[in-house]
């Protein structure tokens, strides 16, 4: 029996998955099996996420920079698609995203970011 497993309520579950729905921008999500799943709806998306204090656009942006000063290109794909699908970031401020994070992250990342980030609007904004 595992601490996790007492501490599941359903509201706390459905606010999670509700909130992890708006930060991917998917219009529906399963509920997933196993502890992973159930700590990271419970407790990333239901309680850090929902937090006072930033709004979803700024813990995305805070994400964004993370990802490329670490290089987690996979999951940095998975947020800019999200945050520009969502309508958070517009093309022009992705763009600006290149920009300032080039200067910090290196020019290699800023050069990787700047092809994601064109892909991503070329196929995203493409009528």
């Amino acid at each position: 029996m595992n601490d996790h497993a007492d501490n599941d309520t359903p509201d706390r579950r459905a606010r999670g998955l509700e909130i992890m729905k708006r930060v991917h921008g998917w219009d529906h999500i399963g509920d997933g099996p196993g502890d992973f799943f159930g700590m990271t709806v419970e407790h990333l998306f239901a309680e850090v996420w929902s937090r006072d204090g930033l709004s979803l656009r700024d813990r995305r942006l805070l994400l964004l920079g993370l990802l490329v000063g670490q290089g987690m290109d996979d999951e940095l794909g998975l947020q800019l698609d999200a945050a520009l699908r969502t309508g958070e970031l517009t093309p022009d401020e992705l763009r600006e995203i290149v920009v300032f994070l080039t200067h910090y992250a290196g020019w290699p990342r800023g050069a990787k970011l700047n092809t994601q980030v064109e892909e991503l609007i070329d196929r995203v904004m493409k009528p």
